[in-house]
């Protein structure tokens, strides 16, 4: 064949950078928002924050394409669309004459307490407690060899490998700092094994106390027998009455299996909704957080000197101009499009919103963005780790999306909404009689959800709901 020129025409999607700015700005949260500006206003001279914007941080007009459909709010168009009608709108002490009231000064920073972990809780008490440095080194080595639960998880061999530097140490030595070590608070951490860690909270009880010796016979011999929830056989072993068992097993199930995880250093995570929704005049409306959009400007003394400029300083500061109104414009249909969806889920989910998440009803991706005319792709972006603030709580976007099952009426019902159901019906069920889960899938198949065992079986799962034989009096409820 020889080489020739041919001509042909055709359709594709460029993704222009303006258009891939905007579609990375839409998956980014607020926080990470806050950064990418920043840096953005470092890196552009033509970039500047607008302090003249209006206290809602909002450059989006009224009446502007925010309009969602006929759901809207009536008084978006009369300019009642803002964030500062709303009643009880959360205190905004950038804006407000807090600082001038209080008398607080201009250097002020809120600081948050450093959080103690179960280490530091435990070199603390072993600092207090008086013992020799060679101990105390057994101690400290201990204490870094504890788990989250507090357990001890190395071994022995371990331990003297990490304790080399001690000439002459032996395994009796690391047990007898070991057996102080239990003692600390929370008390049992330490322990090697579950029946020693109860045994030694167990051991802090008064002798006198009922069923104590019943109890510390449970906990060392037949702690499988209590996990498989056997009272015939363990009441047989033990050869006790059923009020003396009862008496025991109470004490047993006062105590922390994993005494750790109270001094576990999870710090508080804080969101900032993206969005509100109140209920005003006996109809649901939707907000955008006060500063969900970012006040940006061009700078007026950089964009004057284009003009002045030699030729590439004008060119750079051309470009520059370009970036930045690209970004503004970024921005816009950045918020935009957040209310836009935030109102089509409030819109689709009143009934949770009126009734809790029995009211829940199904919603995909899919139904939202046909409704929008936006793609799913787009939807999914929106919906990461943006949060929308409601009367029930405040829930990232993605919690108002689930499947449905199918109901006998022909209609369907939210995964949300049949896990809420199951909760409750374990809730109300008899302590002595707990429900299976085939008990649980009859129940709601009586009440019109058809749903099948396994279903239910992973929706309780999903709830961190033991199984009926774990609920049963022996378990933990």
């Amino acid at each position: 064949m020889k080489p020739a020129l041919q001509l042909r025409l055709g359709q594709s999607l460029a993704l222009t950078p303006q258009l891939q700015q905007a579609i990375r700005l839409l998956q980014l949260s607020r926080l990470e928002l806050e950064l990418e500006l920043n840096a953005a206003i470092e890196a552009n001279p033509l970039l500047e924050k607008d302090e003249g914007a209006d206290e809602d941080g909002s450059d989006v007009e009224p009446g502007d394409s925010l309009d969602a459909g006929d759901h809207d709010d009536e008084g978006a168009a009369s300019g009642e669309d803002t964030f500062d009608d709303l009643p009880d709108a959360p205190l905004d002490l950038e804006h407000s004459d807090y600082r001038k009231t209080t008398g607080s000064s201009e250097d002020f920073e809120a600081q948050d307490a450093v959080a103690e972990d179960l280490r530091d809780h435990l070199l603390w008490q072993l600092n207090l407690t008086s013992m020799s440095a060679r101990d105390r080194s057994i101690g400290v080595a201990l204490i870094d060899a504890i788990d989250d639960d507090g357990y001890l998880v190395e071994s022995d061999e371990a331990l003297l490998e990490a304790l080399a530097p001690l000439s002459g140490i032996s395994v009796a030595e690391i047990e007898s700092v070991r057996r102080r070590v239990q003692q600390f608070d929370p008390i049992g951490v330490g322990s090697r094994s579950l029946g020693e860690c109860l045994d030694v909270q167990l051991g802090a009880f008064a002798a006198d106390t009922p069923g104590l010796a019943l109890a510390r016979r449970i906990v060392r011999d037949h702690l499988e027998a209590l996990a498989r929830k056997d009272r015939t056989q363990m009441g047989a072993a033990l050869q006790v009455t059923p009020e003396e068992f009862d008496l025991a097993l109470a004490l047993v199930r006062s105590l922390s299996p994993k005494p750790g995880a109270a001094h576990a250093a999870v710090g508080a995570e804080y969101v900032a909704p993206d969005a509100y929704a109140r209920k005003l005049n006996g109809r649901w409306q939707v907000l955008l957080a006060g500063d969900c959009q970012p006040r940006l400007a061009i700078n007026d003394y950089y964009s004057g000197l284009i003009a002045k400029a030699r030729r590439d300083d004008a060119n750079y500061l051309k470009g520059q101009l370009q970036e930045a109104r690209w970004l503004i414009k970024s921005l816009k249909t950045r918020a935009e499009t957040i209310l836009k969806v935030a109102r089509s889920i409030v819109s689709a989910q009143e009934a949770f919103l009126e009734f809790g998440p029995e009211g829940m009803r199904p919603l995909v991706l899919k139904d939202v963005a046909e409704e929008l005319g936006m793609h799913e792709s787009t939807i999914s972006r929106v919906t990461t780790r943006k949060f929308l603030h409601t009367p029930r709580g405040t829930f990232e976007f993605k919690y108002f999306f689930s499947s449905g099952v199918t109901t006998s009426d022909g209609g369907a019902a939210s995964a949300t909404a049949v896990q809420a159901m199951i909760k409750k019906l374990i809730e109300e069920e008899p302590l002595a009689n707990p429900l299976s889960d085939q008990g649980l899938t009859l129940e709601l198949n009586r009440r019109g959800i058809n749903v099948a065992r396994r279903t239910v079986a992973k929706y309780r799962e999903a709830l961190n709901i033991p199984s009926s034989n774990d609920r049963s009096r022996l378990g933990s409820r």
